[in-house]
Parts: structure tokens; sequence; C-alpha cells
């Protein structure tokens, strides 16, 4: 029989993405896109049996920061080994562009102390072979990657491009800044970016602990901006904020963002934590949330797939105590040399007593809250017991938290990963998370991938997502329908992709083929494969059985088939 199609997916049960019911059939796929969904009867040039698997659409992640890595990897990993098939990138107000020769020292700095990418790897690995926005865009256009990827224009760069100095030392735009910088975002919005990002949190911080260039920027800058994106009618706002001054009765902050959609009619949304150290400010965000879309203004909040985890080792950015004065001593030998240190009884004595020191003050306060972590352990669970919370059982073993987190970390062969959920698991539950993931007006995300190479590994919360709350989860589970609908079609729609995230005739031909019973993760280890030998997180999963990019199939049974179909996408996509 003549092929008539490049490739088809028999016999599987199909999840569309819309959230309706399964139904066994197959998907047909033509020049990228899908070309039938039911019972074809044409051949394919390639064919996958998938029965008695699942097929869906593509997943897309929202939130992650491939900005530098995109210009260095041709492939997303570890996103794209769990399904995800289009990132957005350039979230929190980071990036690499616009940017000037003489500022890249600063950018970096900032990218090393926010997404904790070693200044090394940045260094060896981005070209700069731009300076402004559009140009990054170019650059990135001749890229040949696995998988699709979109960009925003990050607050940081720019502000720093318009301002230099003043910029940096978060010095007050004046009125022919905001002019400069409103007009360089519509520039890089005609360009191509999906949108534009900022971040107000205290937690952004350089190395030297001194804060980003966005954190204190007036409202009237943000409006300026804001309404330039009106203008021209593109873009969506991403915007991470620690909404310090939120009550019972609302937020000063939020009504901010309120006036923000007003003035550009651009949909908002903002990372939205359950964040134990600020308890019920989330529920006071949500409300908000409600009160803005009954009056018409689009703002939605992006919910960590699962608790968020800050990982804590002798091979990772931090632990407890690598902030400790003494501890400089042995941060750079090899690891079995650093081991038999740190066993020296002397040495455990001396970094008990000692206070660690760190210019970052919310991060240090997240490091050594050590009653709050967990083991992590292989497989990896993200929603422990109480009774395996350091604090439980150091009180069962007579001993201090602290005194067992160390002795966790130099035992065995020194690669135990503490695990401390730093959101969206307060008092060892998942209760707060899943009803945040469960409004309607919020969209699960925050992957984070390219960033946080040494401590943070959540791009893998798509696979976590089918694993555990549709099929592992003790107590209520979710329907698969829906869970598959909220990693594809509604982040796609958030971000105005309305070309992906279906399985549909017409669609983008982004395909994964899961084996949902042998669907698990592995844990979280490290590697050194970033340029300068830099070293991140990788995590893989088990399960998928194939993924399908454009219609070029890019993975097989986890592992990389040489297919490098992905593209930067510019701007907005419909059908």
């Amino acid at each position: 029989m003549t092929a008539r199609f490049d490739l088809v997916i028999r016999n599987g049960t199909v999840l569309d993405g819309t959230g309706g019911d399964p139904q066994e059939a197959d998907v047909a796929i033509q020049d990228g896109r899908i070309a039938a969904v039911g019972r074809v009867a044409g051949a394919g040039r390639e064919e996958i049996d998938a029965k008695g698997l699942t097929v869906t659409p593509g997943f897309v992640d929202v939130h992650t920061h491939y900005d530098g890595q995109a210009t260095w990897d041709e492939r997303f990993s570890p996103s794209s080994g769990h399904g995800v098939t289009t990132v957005l990138m350039g979230n929190c107000g980071v990036g690499f562009a616009p940017c000037r020769p003489q500022d890249r020292q600063t950018l970096m700095k900032v990218m090393e102390g926010v997404e904790d990418i070693p200044e090394i790897v940045m260094q060896e690995g981005v070209p700069w072979n731009w300076q402004s926005f559009p140009e990054y865009l170019d650059a990135l256009a001749a890229r040949r990657c696995d998988i699709d990827f979109a960009a925003q224009v990050p607050h940081a760069p720019l502000r720093v491009f318009v301002m230099g100095r003043r910029g940096v030392d978060r010095e007050p735009a004046t009125a022919q800044d905001m002019a400069a910088m409103a007009s360089l975002v519509e520039e890089g919005l005609e360009a191509g970016a999906l949108g534009f990002s900022t971040s107000r949190s205290l937690f952004h911080r350089t190395p030297e602990g001194v804060l980003t260039p966005t954190i204190t920027a007036a409202e009237e800058e943000l409006t300026a901006i804001a309404r330039g994106m009106g203008r021209i009618g593109k873009g969506v706002i991403q915007l991470l904020d620690d909404f310090a001054d939120a009550t019972d009765e609302g937020s000063t902050e939020f009504a901010m963002l309120r006036r923000l959609v007003e003035a550009s009619g651009r949909p908002l949304s903002f990372t939205l934590l359950d964040i134990s150290i600020y308890p019920g400010r989330w529920k006071t965000l949500l409300r908000e949330v409600e009160r803005a879309n009954r009056d018409g203004l689009p703002i939605r909040g992006q919910v960590a797939g699962r608790p968020v985890a800050l990982l804590y080792g002798l091979e990772l950015s931090f632990h407890p105590f690598s902030t400790c004065p003494s501890y400089a001593a042995v941060a750079d030998l090899p690891l079995a040399q650093k081991l038999a240190r740190l066993r020296d009884p002397a040495m455990r004595a001396t970094l008990l007593a000692e206070e660690p020191t760190y210019r970052n003050p919310q991060m240090l306060a997240f490091m050594r809250n050590v009653g709050n972590m967990y083991v992590l352990g292989d497989p990896p669970s993200y929603t422990p017991p109480r009774d395996q919370r350091l604090d439980a059982r150091a009180a069962k073993a007579g001993i201090t938290p602290l005194e067992l987190a160390y002795d966790l970390l130099v035992s065995g062969d020194g690669r135990t990963i503490l695990f401390h959920p730093g959101a969206n698991y307060t008092d060892a539950s998942d209760a707060n998370m899943a009803s945040m993931l469960r409004h309607d007006q919020t969209v699960m995300a925050l992957g984070d991938g390219g960033a946080h190479y040494g401590m943070i590994c959540d791009a893998s919360y798509t696979t976590h997502a089918l694993t555990y709350w549709t099929r592992d989860r003790p107590g209520e589970r979710w329907p698969l329908p829906w869970t598959v609908q909220q990693l594809t079609d509604v982040p796609a729609r958030l971000v105005g992709l309305g070309d992906r995230g279906r399985l549909a005739p017409g669609y983008k031909a982004d395909v994964n083929v899961i084996d949902l019973d042998r669907l698990r993760v592995a844990a979280p280890h490290p590697v050194h494969n970033l340029p300068g030998g830099g070293r991140r997180l990788e995590q893989t999963a088990e399960g998928y059985r194939a993924t399908v990019v454009g219609g070029a199939i890019t993975y097989r049974d986890g592992a990389f088939t040489g297919a490098l179909p992905g593209r930067l996408i510019r701007g907005a996509r419909s059908v």
C-alpha cells in the first residue's frame, strides 16, 4: 500500500487535550500537522503500534529558563525527556538580551545568583552574537533543537540596556528611560517574543547579595511598558512577587497587577505558591485572582505541579553547612577526600557549632531550616510522610535535626540528597497544592528547566502529574483526561500558542505515546555536561514509548533519536 501519511500512531487510547473522554483511535500526521484522528485507513511511511498505550498531545511548559542553554545545546534536557515538546523561557525578568558588551558580566552575575547557573558555564557557553532582543531571536532562529521554544523580553536586561549603571543600582527610571523600555519591548514583541517578564522578589539577588535590577522598579515604569504592549495588542505579562503586604483583606501589590492589566489589556500570570513561612497567603491571592477575573481582568496563577524541591547535597550547589566558614577548606575537594575530612569528629563538631554566613538572607533561612527536610530517596518521594521529616527522625534518635542532617550527608557514598519542600507541602500535606491546581484560574507550570542547575530539578513535574495525581496519590485522584489538559491545552492557550496542545486536524503534530503502567521518574543525579565542565542535575523517566515533535520522532523509550525538529516560535499562533 502506498504511504499516504508521514506517520500513523495506531490503536492507542487517545486523550486529545480538551479534557474529553478517551477514545480508541489512530492519529495520522502529515507535513508536521495532525491530519486525522479516528480510524485511519491510509498507511504511514512510519507507524507506531500504540495498542495498550496512551496517546496525548506534547506537553507545554510555560515557565522555564533555557535562555542560555538554548544557545549552546541542541537538547532541552531534562524537559524533553518528560514529554515536553514546547517551552517558554525568559521568565522572572532575567535573561541575556538585550545586552551591550560592557553589560554581559552584570547579566551573568544576575543569572548566577537568581537561577544558579555557574558563571563559567555562561562564559564558555553563551555566544553573545547579539545586542538587541530581535538579534537574540535571530540567533535562536538559527538553532536546531529537540523541541520548540519561545522567549519573552526580560525586564532586568532591558533596564540595564536602557539605564546602564543606574539600572543596576535600581535608581528610578526617568520618563525618557520608561519610553525607551516600552519601545524596546514593543520591538521585541514585533520580532516574535511572546511576552514581557519581571521580578519583584527579595529572593532574587546576585551572588554578592545585591538585589536584581527590577525588584524596586516603580509602578509607573511597569505601567509604561504595559501600555506599550497594549498599543500593539501583543504579548503576555509574567511576574514573580513575594506579595509581602498580603493580608486577609487583600494586597496592594496585587492591586498594582490589576492596574497593569487594565492599562495594557494584556493577560498576566504570576507565580502562586503555598510557602510555609507565609501561611495562608495563597488563599488571599487566589481570592484576588477570582475577583479580577469576575471584573474581566485575565490574571492567572502559575502553580507548581508538585512540592518545589530544593535539593541539597555534597555534590550540589548548597547544603546546610556549605556556607559555614570552615567548610571552605573542603568545598573544592574531590568527593572521596571531602568525605574523609567531613567524617573527622573534629570537623563535624566545628561545622555543627559554626554560624553560616551568606549574602542572601532568605536563601540562608531555607538552607538552615533542616527540620523541614527529608531524604529524597530513589525512587524519589516528593510527598513523604511527616514521620520521615528530619525533625521527627532526630527526635526519635535523640539528636538535633542539624546533627542528623550532617550524618546523612556524609553517610554511604556521600551522594545522599536532602529534599526541602520549599513550597506546596505545608505541614507535610498536599491539600493546599491540590486546591490551587484544581482551580479554574490557575495553570500547572514552574518546571524551571535550564536554571537552578545544582539545586532544583522540577522539570519532571509533567511525569509526576501523570503518576502521582492520577495513579499513586493516596485518597482522591484526578481524572486522567483533565490532568492531560492541564499539561497541554491550558498552558498553550495561556501564552497564545493556540496551534498546539490538542490532537485534532490542523494542530501541530506534537505527540506523546505513553505506557502509563510503567511510567515513573528516576531520582535526580548530577552530571557534568555543561560548557566548561559545569554541573547540572539530570532526571530521567521510564514509560515514554515515543515523543513526536512536528511529526518527527525525537525520543523512543527515553533514547534520543537524533532528530532535531525543534525551532524558535515567533509570536502567538493559531490553527
